[in-house]
């Protein structure tokens, strides 16, 4: 219970006024109980129209969705998204989630303003205790292969000829995390040129995003060309253990890069992902606001132990991050090899009535 008791101390909503109201706007239907969960001490109220949030209360948006006009005085804002590490299975195909995060000053992806994960990094004193912690959760995560999505099934092996391999991760074109966190380049192909007209003799592989391979997010501008500029293109295959084959991840902002420096590989970012920027990658672009040096299990602590909320999958409460891990090994002893016919089918539903962006 100790660990639970630590964990709880960490958590963001301890800040939470359990008397003020908490106004969820514009969510799905499908993410109301995950909302819930998120504030277990408070009322939460589901709203369409801004003009129901009461003066004074908390409103939860969700990642950059535009804080709406006409708010009453004194509302608190809070914005959520996934966290780091998610599910067994993609997001956009409505599965439910074991992390998000929650952040008061921005959002973990917004290069362009401060969050609240920037400034746990930036503030944070570390003790012996919770960086033993993140280094046991690290190793716990690599040695289980476990990613955000944990998905792929097909096997890639590494040419025996290559002395050196780069991954480059595909992002969806569309998301947020490029528009805010991308400054200079923003194309999955301009990155993929970049990465070899920097490396011309190097191997490398692109992957595309699991969300445009699963046709639920529109493929980004030339992707099709993909093979033009790297050695092999990369489908279905889990990238827990491609990353344990490649030496080195470019990146624009993919969450593939801090998966990589969880197995400490070398990562390049040409954007400002929230792991850029504290001496632990090659960054092409500089944030003057990360102005300290983090090791690679204090970053860790941070974003996976103080930043996120973690969500039991058996029932309605908040459990640990170690806790979470655990679930997310049970759940993955139960999903079969393969997207099976009825998932197929949800895709389908969710193409129409959702749309692909």
């Amino acid at each position: 219970m100790s660990k639970l008791k630590d964990y709880w101390q960490t958590l963001m909503i301890n800040a939470i006024d359990p008397l003020k109201p908490v106004y969820a706007y514009q969510f799905p239907y499908w993410k109301w109980p995950i909302v819930r969960q998120c504030f277990p001490d408070s009322k939460v109220i589901f709203v369409e129209k801004v003009t129901a949030v009461a003066e004074g209360a908390y409103i939860v948006l969700w990642g950059m969705k535009p804080l709406p006009d006409g708010l009453p005085a004194m509302v608190s804002v809070l914005r959520i998204e996934d966290g780091f590490i998610r599910s067994v299975g993609l997001g956009a195909d409505l599965i439910k989630p074991l992390s998000w995060v929650m952040d008061e000053q921005g959002i973990y992806y917004d290069a362009t303003r401060p969050s609240d994960l920037e400034t746990l990094c930036l503030n944070t004193q570390f003790d012996d205790r919770l960086l033993e912690r993140a280094a046991a959760l690290r190793l716990k995560i690599v040695a289980s292969n476990l990613t955000k999505y944990n998905v792929g099934v097909k096997q890639w092996q590494r040419p025996k000829h290559v002395s050196n391999v780069i991954l480059v991760p595909g992002q969806v074109e569309s998301d947020a995390s490029l528009a805010y966190g991308a400054p200079v380049e923003r194309t999955n192909m301009g990155l993929l040129r970049a990465v070899r007209s920097a490396n011309p003799e190097t191997y490398i592989v692109y992957k595309p995003h699991p969300d445009v391979l699963a046709r639920l997010r529109i493929a980004g501008q030339d992707e099709d060309s993909a093979s033009r500029w790297c050695d092999e293109v990369i489908t279905d295959v889990g990238m827990g253990d491609l990353l344990t084959q490649v030496d080195e991840v470019h990146v624009l902002t993919s969450l593939t890069g801090f998966e990589a420096l969880l197995r400490q590989k070398s990562v390049t970012c040409y954007g400002q992902p929230f792991y850029s920027g504290w001496g632990l990658t090659h960054d092409l672009t500089t944030n003057t606001r990360r102005s300290r040096c983090l090791t690679l299990n204090q970053l860790v602590a941070v974003a996976l132990i103080k930043y996120p909320l973690y969500l039991s999958r058996e029932g309605k409460h908040l459990i640990t991050p170690e806790q979470a891990l655990d679930e997310m090994l049970s759940w993955q002893r139960t999903v079969k090899v393969g997207t099976p016919w009825w998932r197929e089918m949800c895709r389908f539903f969710i193409r129409r009535i959702a749309g692909v962006k």
